[in-house]
């Protein structure tokens, strides 16, 4: 179990190609023991902006803060502060601040093994994991 304040989790740069000025806090990660999903804070700054790019999972986001465009293949999509954004897996997509305040969201992701296995306290069935 992990109960923290989000300041307390430590904030890091994203230094991968295409991004700038963007932070991340792993929230909640497989460093706490967490087997099914990641859950992260992103941090843009003003004019800052995830790299265009894709991967086969599925993202699910919360915007905390700020104002911003998703940009896909389909063109660019305004969202604000308390939109809920899904991203299907295998589309190329990005995230940019458009706004004069940091752009903060939550984003959830799937980690790319299976899901841990729960035994049916019931009986000798699996049962699923929702």
């Amino acid at each position: 179990m992990k109960l923290t304040h989000f300041n307390d989790v430590t904030l890091e740069d994203v230094s991968v190609e295409g991004a700038k000025n963007v932070k991340i806090r792993w929230l909640i990660s497989d460093k706490d023991n967490a087997t099914n999903f990641a859950l992260r804070m992103f941090e843009l700054e003003p004019e800052g902006h995830t790299p265009y790019h894709t991967h086969d999972w599925e993202h699910e986001v919360f915007v905390l803060q700020g104002t911003g465009l998703l940009v896909t293949a389909d063109g660019e999509k305004e969202f604000q502060q308390w939109d809920v954004i899904y991203v299907d897996p295998n589309i190329y997509h990005q995230f940019k601040n458009v706004g004069d305040i940091i752009l903060r969201f939550l984003c959830a992701i799937p980690y790319k093994t299976k899901p841990k296995e729960t035994k049916n306290p019931l009986g000798d069935e699996q049962v699923s994991n929702c």
